[in-house]
């Protein structure tokens, strides 16, 4: 998926594909307009999963189809392209988890390769663009997080993560911990660089280097075997519910995030270094020099790298590498190819996400074969089917794994799979596994087509076809499928975050009849919770009950999140459409249940980012009476039905739409755009006649030429600043 950090490093489908601003005139046809919105979103929501939660739900190769296929539309209609598009931004962002740490320098993202003709095509571009073919390097690409490690006087001062490239997370406490990092440089190396420092205008300068920190293939599989051997203990021999590590990348980003860095000492964690955040900083004039000087730092330097000076020794490299990755003690998932010089390097420059000289080229997914047992049918909690492969257990890209989604109905007839067919299976090194297809020649006489059941295999009752999606549903309201999917979700983190009510403990509440909607979590008697049978067995056999302990914490949880908010209790209510955003935004406009209940569609749909197919849902839900019952229930509870609005800002920039371009020093201009929409602007990634302002940093093009063109005031960053502190545009 996303790419190493080399010099720099990288970087929600969605609930709901959320709207982007004012739309810029454009020949697009509407097809891609709103191919567009949805792959941003999407990709969005990956990144999130992948560098947030490290908790990744799509494969690197399927990722990496979504992003290139959106750069070939706003390639084809560049006049759509948005400064917040993921094409013109670095993934990820810090969470709260730690505290923020600003880097040295943008960390940047890489660009791909896909295979060697792309590879080839690159250097091209490189030889064309330097008048001359220079001398490159080539690099594992390690399968890890990135690290971000500051040095000043030599001595180890700060770790971080890689957040957003701009932005981190301080994670020193855990990085103190991992044996291979030196708490000091080495001495003779020390010198060097304050040496070299003792010339320029900042001589007591800290140093940035960067790399990626990874866990051995040997200690993720000790790891795991621990971790069931732990959940045995105290569960039984049912290990199903083992929390097991998918593969090294997320064990080793989550080890190197824990909030008790006494769990990091253990986790067995190694590094690579490869870079610096301001080259002009050590002394070397290119990338082989400065991997050498690592080592004289005393940090641990990947051998597996090779100096090139042709494009034919390039592509060797990387060959050799795709044969050689499954007897490396660590995982890879390609090769990241730099151009050497620094100076070159510099003359090349980067685009507005990556460096143009360096790319990643990824490996082809690994594929393994197996047989396709059965397809068997899930029920979301909006009651939509979604068929899943089973199949014969086989070990792909480091995991054993046995299921796969295969989405939809059209999603099992494109890729044509029928029970009893030797499938592809793929995985490119990430969590979830791919289906890709059959083999035709190997497929049984008797084997047919598969076709979606007409009843809910939950509750017995019709499905029916979305009219607008390939999606089949169960619309009835006592489906049981559904039920234990939204009590789930009302209590997950991005609803109510009700701490200690997982899937077991809600699905005894359901087959006990202690619970029947979410209203009744509110109900629980202590002592009927304390009673409740676990899934767990004692060693006479018998269940384990809850326990009086457990039931008053689970309880107090369940009180505490009566006042969570109106957002919260709507992402909680499952609405077809309505995610953590677009609650969010719907409180902004209407701040109780009560006024959101009277609104119709057509306000709804003229929301910024609603739009009329979530209005719809919203409205048809709120109309229900079951529904309205519910919410008087939750009410009459003491749950709080209305919007926190304690720190809500005026909207004194209402009605105007703001278009910030060029460089801006110190401010991201995600973050900037933010903050003027929390006053009630909007915020442009396109000049028109309908633009309030034009914001224009350093190096600003043909956005701030058309604003003069069209008389359109523009502002520099001090007065933005002023706007983003007070709220006010001073004239």
């Amino acid at each position: 998926m996303p790419d190493q950090m080399s010099l720099f490093s990288e970087e929600e489908p969605v609930a709901e594909a959320e709207a982007a601003p004012s739309a810029p005139v454009t020949s697009a046809s509407e097809e891609d307009v709103a191919r567009i919105a949805r792959l941003r979103a999407e990709i969005t929501l990956h990144q999130r999963l992948y560098y947030e939660e490290d908790e990744p739900s799509i494969s690197d190769g399927a990722y990496d189809s979504l992003m290139r296929e959106l750069q070939r539309l706003e390639e084809k209609h560049p006049e759509l392209v948005t400064p917040d598009s993921p094409t013109q931004i670095v993934g990820g962002h810090a969470t709260q988890r730690f505290a923020p740490v600003t880097h040295d320098q943008r960390i940047y993202s890489l660009d791909n390769a896909m295979d060697l003709e792309e590879l080839d095509a690159w250097i091209g571009r490189v030889v064309g663009a330097l008048g001359r073919t220079p001398r490159f390097v080539c690099e594992l690409k390690i399968d890890g997080s990135s690290i971000a490690l500051t040095y000043s006087a030599g001595v180890l001062t700060q770790a971080a993560t890689r957040g957003d490239g701009t932005t981190g997370e301080d994670i020193t406490a855990n990085a103190m911990t991992v044996a291979d990092i030196p708490r000091m440089l080495a001495n003779d190396a020390a010198a060097r660089l304050a040496a070299l420092a003792a010339g320029t205008a900042e001589p007591g300068a800290a140093v940035e280097f960067r790399g990626e920190v990874f866990m051995p293939k040997e200690r993720f599989e000790k790891l795991n075997e621990q971790i069931v051997e732990d959940y045995t203990l105290s569960h039984g021999d049912d290990v199903s519910k083992a929390k097991v590590f998918a593969n090294p990348r997320n064990a080793a980003a989550g080890s190197i995030r824990q909030k008790d860095p006494s769990i990091t000492r253990h986790r067995g964690l190694e590094t690579f270094i490869y870079a610096v955040a301001r080259t002009e900083q050590i002394p070397a004039t290119g990338q082989w020099e400065l991997l050498e000087f690592l080592r004289d730092c005393g940090f641990n330097v990947n051998p597996n790298v090779q100096l090139c000076e042709t494009a034919e020794q390039v592509r060797a490299f990387c060959l050799e590498a795709i044969e050689k990755r499954n007897a490396l003690p660590y995982e890879i998932d390609g090769v990241v190819v730099k151009v050497d010089s620094f100076a070159e390097q510099a003359e090349l420059g980067f685009t507005t996400r990556a460096p143009r000289w360096a790319i990643a080229f990824k490996f082809p997914p690994e594929e393994v074969t197996t047989i396709l047992q059965d397809i068997v049918v899930q029920v979301g909690r909006t009651g939509v089917l979604t068929p899943v492969a089973e199949f014969i257990p086989v070990r792909v890209a480091g995991s054993v794994v046995a299921r796969a989604t295969l989405h939809n109905i059209d999603e099992v007839r494109r890729r044509n799979v029928r029970v009893g067919d030797t499938i592809i299976i793929r995985k490119a090194g990430d969590v979830i596994p791919e289906v890709v297809g059959p083999v035709l020649d190997l497929r049984p006489a008797d084997a047919v087509p598969y076709a979606m059941p007409e009843t809910c295999p939950s509750c017995g009752s019709p499905v029916y076809a979305d009219e607008d999606s390939p999606a089949v549903r169960c619309v009835s309201a006592e489906c049981p499928a559904q039920l234990q999917a939204r009590l789930e979700h009302w209590a997950s983190r991005g609803a109510m975050d009700i701490d200690g009510l997982g899937t077991e403990i809600i699905r005894r509440l359901l087959e006990s009849g202690l619970v029947s909607d979410v209203a009744d979590y509110y109900s629980l008697d202590e002592d009927e919770l304390a009673r409740l049978d676990t899934e767990r067995l004692n060693k006479d056999g018998e269940p384990i009950r809850l326990g009086q302990t457990v039931a008053a914490k689970v309880l107090a949880q369940i009180e505490d999140s009566k006042g969570r908010g109106l957002a919260r209790v709507l992402h909680g209510l499952s609405i077809r459409n309505v995610g953590k955003t677009v609650a969010e935004t719907l409180v902004k406009r209407y701040p109780t249940i009560d006024a959101l209940t009277d609104a119709t569609e057509e306000e709804l749909s003229e929301i910024d980012g609603i739009g009329p197919v979530i209005a719809a849902s919203i409205v048809q839900f709120l109309q229900l009476d079951a529904n309205r019952t519910l919410i008087g229930r939750l009410r009459d509870a003491g749950v709080v039905l209305e919007a926190d609005l304690s720190e809500a800002k005026p909207q004194t920039l209402a009605g105007l739409t703001f278009v910030l371009t060029g460089s801006l020093e110190g401010i991201v201009r995600g973050e900037a755009e933010a903050r003027l929409k929390e006053f009630g602007a909007k915020a442009s990634g396109s000049v028109s006649k309908k633009t309030s302002y034009v914001v224009a940093g350093e190096n600003a093009g043909s956005k701030l030429t058309k604003a003069r063109e069209l008389g359109i005031p523009v502002l520099d960053q001090a007065a933005l600043e002023r706007i983003l502190e007070t709220g006010i545009v001073e004239e």
